[in-house]
């Protein structure tokens, strides 16, 4: 399958699913999850009209920053090491893995220093796994009180990663917790947080059934060794 009949395939599941939930697909924005594909490849996804780049790992990163920075709009999607924020700040206009003060902070002080402002969403490990990172439900409110003291750090949504179920559907409560866990916190909150960074190639139907306004797409999508 080719490049442009992958993306119309997404396009009519994502035009799909929102039909079933009654959403506009609109509101859905699609991350191309290039982590698996070549320098070329992350071009050609570009050149398509794929313009919101998700990444993992700075060091894989970087050769398609430095090619195509100016051409898309980037994400950090994988988990952050502090000592790795000074790579991705002023680079990455999101980052979809914060999960700790100590992250926090060293984005404010890289972000502080270059006038820049970033978009965050807090990860959440909805489904308790303990191989997931993330906060626990139950510390976001906290973290996010926190966040206030840090001006360069904008929250604006929450991110969580399922587990991998060969029947997408068993992906469904994991979403709808995070749904509602946004909703509740907007209840309290001066400024309600509105973002939901869920669902990848393999549940993304479900996530945006659930209110997923950003979802992560890399082998359904741009493939895992190149673009044809």
């Amino acid at each position: 399958m080719t490049l442009q009949h992958r993306i119309e395939d997404v396009t009519r599941r994502i035009e799909a699913a929102c039909m079933r939930s009654n959403r506009r697909s609109e509101d859905v924005q699609v991350i191309a999850v290039t982590k698996y594909v070549s320098l070329e490849a992350t071009g050609a996804a570009i050149r398509a009209g794929l313009t919101h780049i998700g990444e993992n790992r700075w060091q894989d990163a970087a050769a398609k920053w430095d090619a195509f920075g100016s051409e898309a709009t980037w994400h950090f999607i994988g988990s952050l090491q502090t000592r790795k924020v000074r790579d991705v700040v002023g680079k990455c206009a999101y980052i979809h893995s914060l999960d700790r003060l100590s992250l926090a902070q060293e984005i404010e002080k890289r972000a502080s220093a270059q006038g820049q402002v970033v978009r965050c969403f807090i990860q959440v490990n909805v489904s308790g796994e303990a191989t997931k990172q993330g906060l626990e439900p139950e510390q976001v409110k906290t973290f996010l009180e926190q966040l206030r003291t840090l001006p360069h750090v904008k929250p604006i949504g929450y991110m969580t990663m399922a587990p991998f179920e060969a029947e997408p559907e068993e992906t469904r409560p994991v979403f709808q917790r995070l749904r509602q866990l946004r909703d509740e916190l907007n209840a309290t909150l001066p400024e309600p947080l509105h973002e939901l960074s869920m669902g990848m190639s393999n549940d993304f139907d479900i996530a945006i059934e659930e209110g997923a306004t950003w979802i992560r797409l890399g082998s359904i999508l741009v493939g895992k060794e190149g673009i044809s």
